[in-house]
C-alpha cells in the first residue's frame, strides 16, 4: 500500500483529496490547525487515516511534526501540501500580509524542503504542492496571496530541476485550481466553481499520471492562456 501525506486537510481539497487516497487504498497521514476537524476526518475514514495538529507557520515545529509523522507511518511516498491562505484587503494591513507570507511562502517552503530532501534519502517519492492560477499575473485586489502563489510555482519547477538532477524517481507536481468552493472563492458571481470533490478527483489523477503541472478544472488552461498573453494595458482593467 502507498502512503501520503497531505498538509492541511481539515477542510477544502486536502480534506477531500484524503476521502480519495483512502478510496485508492492509501495509507493517509493528514495534518491542519483544527483539530477536532481532523478528528471527525479520521471517524468518518473509520480510523483509516493518522492525524497531526499542525500550523506550517510555525515552520520548526511543522518539520518536527512532518519527520515524526513519516517515522510513525514508516515512510512515506507521497506529500502534498494543500495549506494555504490569503486575504482580499485593498488597504493592505500588515498582520494580514504576513499571515500570508508565513503560512503561503515560509510555511510552504519548510515542508516542501523537508519531504524533498526526505526523498532523496529514499530514493524516490513524489512532491505535490497547491499553487493557483492567481500566480500568474499579479492582483490589486490580493497582491501579496498572487505573489505568494507565483513563489510556490517557481520553487516546485526548481526542485522538479533538482530532482531531475539526482536521477532518481523524485516527481514534482504543481496544481493550479481556479476558483472551488472553499473559503477562498465564495461570492455570487464566481464562475467555473469546481466542488472540492470533482477538484480531488482531477487532482489525483494528475498526481497518478505524475504530470509535472495541472490546472484544476481543465477548463482553467484557457483563462491561464488568456492571462498569460493579455497586454498590460488591458490586464489593468480587469
Amino acid at each position: 500500500m502507498k502512503k501520503a501525506i497531505i498538509i492541511g486537510a481539515s477542510s477544502g481539497m486536502g480534506r477531500e483529496l484524503a476521502k480519495v487516497l483512502v478510496r485508492h487504498d492509501y495509507i493517509v497521514g493528514v495534518t491542519g490547525r483544527r483539530t477536532n476537524l481532523l478528528e471527525e476526518l479520521q471517524a468518518e475514514l473509520q480510523n483509516k487515516c493518522h492525524i497531526r495538529t499542525m500550523d506550517i507557520a510555525d515552520t520548526a515545529n511543522a518539520i518536527d511534526i512532518l519527520n515524526g509523522l513519516i517515522a510513525e507511518m514508516g515512510g512515506i511516498d507521497l506529500v502534498i501540501i494543500s495549506a494555504g491562505t490569503g486575504h482580499s484587503l485593498p488597504d493592505l494591513q500588515w498582520p494580514n500580509e504576513k499571515d500570508t507570507i508565513d503560512t503561503n511562502v515560509l510555511g510552504f517552503t519548510a515542508i516542501a524542503t523537508t519531504a524533498f530532501n526526505y526523498f532523496v534519502k529514499q530514493g524516490h517519492g513524489h512532491l505535490v504542492g497547491i499553487s493557483s492560477v492567481a500566480a500568474i499575473r499579479g492582483s490589486r485586489y490580493a497582491p501579496t496571496y498572487n505573489a505568494s502563489k507565483a513563489f510556490v510555482c517557481n520553487y516546485l519547477e526548481g526542485l522538479r530541476h533538482v530532482a531531475m538532477k539526482t536521477k532518481l524517481p523524485i516527481y514534482v507536481t504543481d496544481i493550479q485550481p481556479g476558483f472551488v468552493d472553499t473559503r477562498m472563492a465564495q461570492g455570487d458571481k464566481i464562475f467555473w466553481r469546481a466542488s472540492t470533490e470533482k477538484a480531488a478527483r482531477q487532482i489525483y489523477r494528475a498526481i497518478e499520471r505524475k504530470k509535472p503541472h495541472a490546472y484544476v478544472t481543465r477548463r482553467w488552461r484557457l483563462v491561464a492562456w488568456v492571462l498569460k498573453i493579455m497586454p498590460n494595458w488591458l490586464y489593468k482593467w480587469a
